[in-house]
């Protein structure tokens, strides 16, 4: 029983955490939203514009045209580094350069940090 409901807990938190996260950080057009959720084995990332409530951008590990380039790097988070240059290519062509970051309520560490540097090394600013 102390298994189930430490988990349960740690879910609560983490949601707590997300939401605290959402009430500071808003996207407008001129700097949308990029937010990042991270499962066991890969990681998403969607650039959204909250004034117009649409997604410009949406990216995964699982994205038919990453699939190649990403077969070739091994660990999670290489892999998280790439997604983050692509999206910011793929933002900079329809022209967004900043965004804000908004990082789910997971750490600022390991993959979602990758991802974050590799969309700074890509050109965007946040």
């Amino acid at each position: 029983m102390g298994i189930v409901d430490k988990n349960k807990t740690k879910i609560l938190s983490w949601k707590r955490r997300k939401r605290r996260i959402r009430e500071k950080v808003f996207g407008t057009p001129q700097r949308p939203r990029l937010s990042v959720h991270r499962s066991l084995r890969q990681i998403y990332a969607q650039v959204i514009d909250d004034q117009a409530q649409r997604t410009i951008l949406s990216l995964s590990t699982l994205s038919p045209e990453l699939s190649s380039a990403l077969g070739e790097l091994s660990g999670k988070a290489a892999k998280a580094k790439h997604l983050g240059k692509v999206l910011a290519e793929k933002l900079k062509e329809k022209g967004v350069e900043k965004v804000v970051f908004d990082r789910g309520g997971y750490k600022y560490h390991g993959r979602v940090k990758a991802l974050a540097e590799g969309a700074r090394e890509g050109g965007l600013r946040f």
